[in-house]
């Protein structure tokens, strides 16, 4: 395993997803740049999903072209279905991010289908994709449902499976969408994914209950080396009730720090973007290092 960790900055689209009142495109792209600026190199830039649903993502295609100048940076859009898919081959996306939950309560609030007509809308769309398409299959609520609870975790792992044998070489990421795992849960999932693919898995974590950086940890030990976090903290699913902030991003750059793995972040350049995402009206902010002084100083 590689002592370097892939992290996936996602305020751009987590971060802002929730807020009500429409972040001007503007601010969009001015954090897409800060971010960039500070070393990060991976990024959801929004979402291709019905604006009448998702309103704040109407304007992906404006941020996308922006995040597209960037020399070097990776562009990930989600795309929830094969009209959503369409429009970001259309729109270069440089990696699709595929989504669905692991329960079926969750995915008819959020995806307004049944769990079975996702994965078989999806599973078409790997196995379709032109050659070379870089993709990663999201999957909500492998380890909690705000509707349904703790998620069984037989049943977690057998539709990892099922998705793992799509394409042995698409990224997967496993998400803690309301923020209610607990390590040890997070550590044996992770651990018994190995057998699906190594490092090919990603942890998507939010902080609701106060554990999203041990959560990190916990994935790291089980052999995960791919991060999404939201510098600010901020964020939140729409259609989890109660869920707020990503783990913040500057969190889990100094948790690595701390660790002696790398990661290729600026860190001071990493507190500037992360006040200006916890700054942007209607985000509610998270996270510990932009409060703690001692950090401020040393940055």
């Amino acid at each position: 395993m590689t002592d370097t960790a892939i992290l996936s900055e996602v305020a751009p689209r987590d971060g802002l997803q929730s807020i009500g009142a429409f972040v001007p495109t503007e601010t969009k792209i001015a954090l897409v740049r800060a971010s960039y600026e500070a070393g990060l190199r991976r990024m959801e830039v929004g979402s291709f999903v019905s604006p009448r649903a998702v309103p704040q993502m109407a304007d992906t295609a404006e941020v996308l072209k922006a995040a597209k100048q960037l020399e070097g940076l990776e562009s990930t859009v989600l795309v929830p279905n094969r009209k959503g898919f369409e429009l970001a081959m259309n729109a270069g996306a440089d990696r699709l991010g595929l989504f669905m939950s692991a329960t079926e309560s969750h995915n008819k609030a959020n995806l307004n289908r049944p769990l079975e007509d996702s994965f078989a809308d999806l599973a078409a769309i790997v196995r379709e994709a032109p050659k070379g398409t870089r993709i990663r299959f999201n999957l909500s609520c492998v380890f909690h449902c705000p509707f349904e609870g703790v998620v069984p975790e037989a049943a977690a792992l057998a539709l990892v499976e099922r998705i793992a044998a799509l394409d042995p070489e698409m990224e997967i990421a496993l998400a803690d969408t309301t923020g209610n795992a607990a390590p040890d849960q997070v550590r044996r999932l992770f651990t018994a994914a190995q057998a699906f693919g190594g490092e090919r898995f990603a942890y998507h974590g939010h902080d609701t209950y106060g554990m999203g950086i041990a959560n990190v940890a916990a994935a790291w030990e089980a052999g995960c080396r791919v991060f999404d976090a939201a510098s600010g903290g901020i964020g939140g699913c729409p259609f989890a009730p109660g869920a707020t902030g990503n783990v913040a991003m500057e969190d889990v750059v100094w948790l690595f720090q701390r660790m002696g793995v790398e990661t290729g972040v600026d860190f001071p350049r990493l507190l500037i973007a992360a006040d200006y995402a916890a700054a942007v009206p209607g985000a509610t902010p998270g996270g510990a290092m932009r409060r703690v002084p001692s950090v401020r100083q040393a940055a």
